[in-house]
């Protein structure tokens, strides 16, 4: 018997479905590349009167790539002579995953993902509100956790003025913004008051951050993270799951010297790497159109290839990434059909397919046993 015997009801012959599932292995998703059987997506299966209706369920984000992937699907099924025509019902079913040892799933959350750099000014906060909101319009839910208590910048970028509320005075209801649930130091205090405080304070804040705050079933949270490897990475290290990290640098040399440091932090706390994302890579004259390698050349990518690790690609030096930015409009809302925007489609799908196809975590689906003296 076929895998998919079990979602076919009775008289549809052996021969049939084997036909079928030599079809559906045919049929690859471009970003993980692996078939649709590999990926366990069929879900639902009907066969009458030469209609063959099926749900597809991507373990990944990524409703820009359905049309592809479906016109690959019904060209291959109609191959076989008894299928007259394909109808395709999808949807995304995202679940949590492993996280590094010693930590508990938390709740209503999933996936956790770091978004890290050994070296600031990088474009790590950019990175971090991009990847969100793409992952968001892939068809996922998403939180974003600002974790750069001295430097918080997600507010701006996102255009966020309120405060966040509490209805029992335990938890914060997150704040929204595009769509993304989002929460930040940067919206608990006055714009211009410096943080002041030393590392055990940093690091308790950073938690109650992300453990008093009331999320909503979020498939993925971007943690964006301050610098370094200091105190808030070897908090997050050790008590927070993460899915797995995300390196952001540019090619320069003394960018690279940081990446690495950030890149090896998180190997020795065994969360994996999801990849580099190399930022500031070209700049393009605005004039003339000359390509100018600024900071230096396909150093994201050396990196990635000594490390074993994936590219995920590069990102221009452009202003307009800055000036969205600034506004409060990030590129991949200000501008979702721009090559800039779409370059950050590409690295979510490549993220979110790592993710869908490790292995998963069951921890949140038992109830917590608690054993108590009678």
């Amino acid at each position: 018997m076929g895998i998919l015997n079990k979602l076919f009801g009775n008289g549809i012959s052996e021969t049939l479905q084997a036909e079928i599932e030599q079809q559906l292995k045919k049929t690859i998703d471009p970003t993980s590349e692996k078939d649709l059987i590999e990926l366990k997506s069929v879900s639902d299966m009907q066969f009458k009167k030469g209609l063959l209706e099926l749900t597809l369920k991507m373990p990944y984000p990524c409703k820009s790539l359905w049309p592809t992937i479906e016109q690959n699907a019904i060209h291959n099924l109609k191959q076989i002579a008894e299928i007259e025509s394909v109808k395709i019902n999808w949807e995304t079913q995202i679940v949590a995953h492993d996280a590094q040892k010693g930590t508990s799933p938390l709740q209503n959350i999933k996936n956790i993902i770091a978004v890290a750099s050994g070296k600031g000014g990088v474009g790590k906060s950019t990175t971090s509100v991009n990847l969100a909101l793409a992952l968001q319009q892939e068809g996922a839910r998403v939180g974003i956790l600002d974790a750069d208590i001295y430097g918080p910048s997600i507010p701006t970028m996102l255009n966020i003025k309120e405060k966040p509320q509490s209805e029992n005075g335990k938890t914060m209801k997150p704040l929204e913004a595009y769509g993304l649930q989002v929460m930040s130091i940067g919206a608990l205090i006055e714009e211009d008051s410096p943080m002041i405080w030393r590392g055990p304070i940093v690091t308790q804040t950073l938690t109650q951050l992300l453990k008093e705050t009331d999320w909503n079933d979020l498939d993925y949270l971007i943690i964006d993270l301050p610098p370094g490897t200091g105190d808030v990475q070897l908090t997050l290290a050790q008590q927070i799951p993460v899915t797995g990290a995300v390196i952001v640098t540019t090619p320069q040399q003394v960018s690279l010297i940081d990446a690495k440091k950030g890149l090896k932090m998180f190997e020795k706390v065994e969360i994996p790497i999801l990849g580099i994302i190399e930022n500031m890579s070209t700049h393009i004259c605005t004039n003339c159109g000359h390509e100018e390698a600024v900071f230096g050349e396909h150093g994201g990518q050396k990196l990635a290839e000594t490390y074993n690790v994936d590219f995920l690609g590069s990102l221009p030096l452009d202003k307009r990434i800055r000036e969205e930015a600034d506004i409060g409009k990030p590129t991949v809302t200000a501008e979702p059909s721009s090559s800039i925007a779409q370059k950050y489609r590409n690295m979510a799908h490549q993220i979110g397919a790592k993710i869908g196809v490790t292995k998963r975590n069951y921890g949140n689906l038992f109830p917590e046993i608690v054993i108590q003296n009678t």
